[in-house]
């Protein structure tokens, strides 16, 4: 049990299983949780929030079960919430109080004083441009591999030609619902004769495609690293999960230097990143998700990645 009365702030949609498993690691210890979706706003979820002269945010977020004092927040686990939306107006009012809500609600959020962000939105927001990650991997020591983003076809004709074998895959993830179930674009190969001219219609990502034995994802938690080598036998691991097998290894040092240099970058305390493993050992950079996945690699792995979060949230700012 925990003498601290300070909340965590834990902001994801509903369906969001991972925040589920650390909200309960933080209840069993004590720790006041207040979970909440943006997107309930105005429906479900309050703010009021005052501040002048010298003073600091004063006020409080309210959902109907929870209340969190905005100057006594020690941490905020922001995962993955819901949109803003005001279905009932009009398009133009619509867009207007969206703007309102993320701008007035949001930077609320993104201002509370004194506590640590898991991860600060808006270094979530400049993660997650896939071209900065890239660059950001190469400053930083990562072996990238050779990456066009262009919507040019004749361009992507020559870096196939150039380069190939090479894969198509999203510059950014919205998901798909398909036969009403939500899925992720995949990952897949791409021939220089299947580009035609809807390429130029927005920006495309090709990538060499990297001779690999084995994927694996390492999850940084702070200062705790958690690697784990992914068998899968395919292109893209995220297809089928029931193909995999997972096998807890440590990462390589310049590896874990680099891996740190990465995160100081974008001023991150979390990331979940994704290696292609060669045959000759090396750990190619693929990316680092800054709200990644990591809790159903704990059960067959046993490693500790709840407790590891739960830890850094209920230090707050101390865990830094």
């Amino acid at each position: 049990m925990t003498n601290d009365d300070r909340p965590v702030l834990v902001v994801t949609n509903l369906d969001d299983p991972t925040a589920d498993f650390v909200i309960a690691e933080l209840h069993d210890r004590g720790v006041p949780v207040v979970r909440f979706d943006s997107g309930d706003f105005p429906a479900t979820l309050s703010c009021s929030a005052t501040i002048g002269g010298t003073d600091r945010w004063r006020g409080s977020v309210q959902t109907p079960s929870r209340r969190a004092d905005l100057g006594a927040v020690r941490s905020v686990y922001y995962r993955r919430p819901s949109g803003f939306a005001f279905p009932h107006l009009d398009k133009q009012d619509e867009r207007f109080a969206i703007a309102q809500a993320r701008y007035g609600l949001g930077g609320i959020l993104t201002s509370l004083p004194g506590c640590l962000y898991v991860n600060h939105p808006n270094r979530i927001g400049d993660a997650e441009y896939k071209p900065a990650g890239l660059a950001a991997a190469a400053a930083a020591g990562f072996t990238v591999p050779p990456t066009l983003v262009t919507n040019v076809p004749d361009d992507a004709r020559a870096f196939i030609k150039e380069h190939g074998p090479a894969i198509f895959k999203p510059i950014s993830v919205p998901l798909y619902l398909v036969d009403g179930k939500a899925q992720t674009v995949p990952v897949t190969e791409v021939a220089a004769a299947e580009i035609d001219a809807s390429v130029s219609g927005t920006m495309h990502l090709f990538q060499k495609r990297v001779d690999k034995v084995a994927d694996i994802r390492v999850t940084v938690i702070g200062e705790r690293i958690f690697a784990v080598r992914i068998d899968s036998g395919l292109l893209d691991w995220r297809t089928d999960y029931g193909t995999h097998t997972y096998t807890p290894l440590a990462a390589p040092l310049a590896v874990e230097r680099s891996m740190r240099a990465y995160l100081k970058h974008f001023g991150l305390v979390f990331g979940a990143f994704d290696f292609a493993l060669t045959d000759r050992g090396e750990w190619i950079f693929i990316e680092c998700n800054p709200s990644g996945q990591w809790a159903w690699m704990e059960p067959p792995t046993g490693l500790p990645m709840t407790a590891a979060l739960a830890d850094l949230l209920e230090g707050g700012l101390c865990g830094q």
